[in-house]
């Protein structure tokens, strides 16, 4: 057995060595939490999908190059107590900070706000389509949720389809938090909202879905909006006429497989959305039109006029005789 003095200087050694790897743990630990990886300045987008584990996590980060991914990050999470914490979600991590900063976020749940914009008068099919460009939706699965009679029961709409109802509006959607039916629900419940604010005169003798019905072929005629009060009299006074609205865009409306070329024998094709075939009103809305177009047809001015057409400048000629009415198509649809 080595004398007492070799056994303590043994001792000493080991003690110091110990100490000198701890404190190099420590050094090489705290060096993680105060050194951003990667420094600068800018931003990462990180998805964070649903069910990701700790480990998970931070396999995510460390490919996007937010934080190194080794045993010093899980000893991060579990002595910070955010192990249960951290959500899911789409985050955008400015450059710079520190793994705890990091963690922080994303236990805050600050995930990514979108804005996305559905202008009037689109159909339900190129709203689908504009959602399902940035990967928000499935457009066949919302189509089929907008012809789902079930579905249509739920959020109280008593039609065939939601064609007309999705409110063209500025929607803030989050990511992994927006699907179909969540979608449809955000804009059928902005419809409502715009609708219930709206001065529906008791006077009217059309009921909502015929009154949107009307806007739908309002906002498709013009994109003028001072125009479209009048526009909207010219329906009510064909309809009150017994005269067919005569619409061109409820005939593209109606046909399948149109190429943007609206022929003489589109006009005469039988369909239920042909309103140069069929009396008074098409059975639905043609698009979602917007306030202002519910408000035309809510509140048309007063007029004679059973005419219009295109100046081609975006305006139209209003005329209260066909005679007039076709003066002006030689004018300005014929070039004589």
């Amino acid at each position: 057995m080595p004398p007492y003095h070799v056994m303590r200087r043994l001792l000493i050694a080991l003690s110091l060595a110990v100490l000198v790897s701890l404190v190099g743990i420590g050094l090489w630990y705290r060096s993680y939490l105060v050194t951003p990886a990667p420094a600068g300045q800018g931003e990462v987008v990180v998805d964070i999908p649903k069910g990701s584990g700790v480990r998970g996590i931070g396999a995510l980060l460390a490919a996007r190059g937010v934080l190194d991914n080794d045993i010093r990050y899980l000893a991060m999470v579990y002595f910070s107590g955010l192990r249960t914490k951290l959500k899911a979600g789409e985050y955008s991590i400015p450059l710079g900070l520190t793994p705890p900063q990091v963690l922080e976020l994303l236990a805050s749940g600050r995930t990514l706000r979108h804005r996305v914009t559905i202008p009037e008068g689109l159909t339900a099919a190129q709203i689908a389509a504009v959602f399902e460009q940035d990967g928000w939706i499935k457009q066949a699965r919302f189509l089929a949720l907008v012809k789902d009679a079930a579905f249509l029961r739920q959020l109280g709409i008593e039609a065939g389809s939601l064609e007309g109802y999705l409110f063209p509006e500025t929607y803030t959607l989050v990511r992994n938090e927006a699907d179909e039916a969540t979608v449809i629900r955000m804009m059928v419940a902005r419809f409502q909202q715009v609708w219930q604010a709206l001065d529906v005169p008791e006077s009217l003798e059309l009921n909502r879905h015929q009154l949107l019905t009307l806007a739908s072929v309002v906002e498709k005629e013009t994109g003028v909006e001072v125009e479209r009060p009048l526009i909207a009299r010219v329906f009510y006074n064909r309809l009150a006429k017994k005269m067919r609205l005569q619409s061109d865009p409820t005939v593209i409306y109606g046909i399948a497989d149109f190429n943007g070329n609206l022929t003489k024998a589109d006009l005469k094709r039988e369909t239920p959305y042909n309103t140069y075939v069929i009396p008074g009103l098409p059975p639905g809305p043609i698009c979602n039109p917007g306030r202002a177009a519910l408000e035309a047809v809510l509140h048309p001015v007063e007029s004679d006029a059973l005419y219009f057409v295109s100046k081609n400048d975006g305006t139209h000629i209003f005329s209260t005789n066909l005679a007039d009415h076709n003066r002006a198509v030689q004018r300005y649809q014929r070039g004589q």
